[in-house]
């Protein structure tokens, strides 16, 4: 394809398929566990670690890991010790971080343009540096994900059933919770971290619809996000479309086919029933 001509679409590319992975194998458990709205908080309190990243001149997908997996790691400990309730905590971080990255931006001195690119994404400007911390991010994630995969689902069907098998729930709890703040920072710089929660949901979402078993739900998954990303890339080229936004639009248009499709919800079926039932009483 021309497109992959040009290297930074090769990067891009890359980009792009490991996101689809990474989020899609993440996006699993939180929805098994119905994690989504520590998600949505994680992602966007990831902000004030790219104001940090940008006023310091660090590497801002650096600093935001690091300023996610705190959050998380507060979340998870705020919320797993019932000091107040889930909801709160998370409205309390997710204000007070992105609070802290706009003062952090006003009080530099100097225009941050770049903080745009990690609000909404732009994975045509992925360098060759963040190409690799974004894979280191991603690796660790789904060596974590995939090498506790039977007892993270045992976590997420019954946790009181886990702590009975003797499994170590608040380790495995917080792991999640630092897996979730990783695959936030192989979004930021795709996506872009206010739409990070959407792909870590929608595609395991779209595989809970079409499949019963686990493992069916999981490949479905992937190949939901894999087909997205790589879908939205190429909108993104071809269009001049925020590549972020296309992502997500490609992603929640698979979604919705699935719901219409999905044998849990038959609502195609159910319309066709209702049609052939009519049917019969008007020509019976």
């Amino acid at each position: 394809m021309e497109m992959l001509s040009y290297g930074f679409m090769q990067k891009a590319l890359l980009a792009c398929l490991l996101l689809g992975l990474v989020s899609a194998v993440a996006g699993f458990f939180v929805v098994l566990k119905r994690l989504s709205f520590i998600g949505a908080g994680i992602s966007h309190s990831a902000f004030g670690g790219v104001a940090l990243g940008l006023v310091t001149g660090l590497n801002p997908l650096a600093t935001a890991g690091v300023f996610a997996l705190l959050v998380a790691v507060c979340l998870g400990w705020i919320s797993h010790r019932g000091f107040m309730s889930e909801d709160t905590a998370i409205g309390i971080f997710f204000s007070g971080a992105m609070a802290f990255g706009i003062a952090l931006l006003s009080f530099g001195n100097g225009y941050y343009g770049d903080a745009m690119s990690y609000l909404f994404g732009n994975v045509l400007a992925v360098s060759t540096g963040d190409l690799w911390l974004l894979a280191g991010a991603g690796a660790l994630v789904l060596l974590f994900l995939l090498g506790t995969f039977k007892a993270l689902l045992c976590l997420c069907f019954d946790e009181e059933l886990a702590y009975a098998a003797g499994l170590p729930v608040e380790l495995l709890y917080y792991g999640l919770m630092a897996a979730i703040a990783l695959t936030v920072v192989v979004a930021g710089k795709t996506v872009g971290i206010v739409l990070a929660s959407a792909v870590l949901v929608t595609p395991a979402a779209t595989g809970y619809q079409l499949s019963k078993s686990y493992r069916g739900m999981l490949g479905i998954a992937v190949v939901t996000g894999l087909l997205s990303s790589l879908a939205g890339l190429w909108l993104s080229y071809r269009y001049g479309l925020a590549s972020g936004a296309a992502i997500v639009l490609c992603a929640t248009a698979i979604f919705l086919l699935s719901f219409l499709f999905s044998p849990r919800r038959k609502v195609l079926s159910f319309k066709k029933e209702k049609e052939s039932a009519i049917r019969e009483k008007t020509t019976g």
